[in-house]
């Protein structure tokens, strides 16, 4: 089983992740991503999507037109957890 992120960790993982950002009401993480255009964003969105799937990790997402919002938990560990940290940075690496 996965296990939830302990508060330092988490704290490292805030300091250290360009503007990711703990959600208020639960135990995710946010960030929103945009791009010149929607076919951009998109093309993101699949990539990220492709990424996921090798993870089987999947995140929470809303897409309008050049805008991508990005939620990361680990519903399994019903909080964060390491999976997320590790498919934040691929995401950002694919920004």
């Amino acid at each position: 089983m996965v296990e939830r992120l302990k508060d330092e960790a988490k704290a490292d993982f805030l300091r250290d992740a360009s503007g990711w950002e703990l959600l208020p009401d639960r135990d995710a993480v946010k960030k929103t991503f945009k791009f010149r255009n929607f076919v951009e964003a998109w093309g993101f969105m699949n990539q990220v999507a492709l990424e996921a799937e090798k993870v089987d990790h999947h995140p929470e997402w809303f897409n309008v037109y050049n805008r991508v919002d990005i939620t990361l938990t680990t519903h399994d560990a019903k909080g964060l957890s390491e999976r997320d940290v590790d498919l934040a940075a691929k995401i950002d690496r694919l920004a």
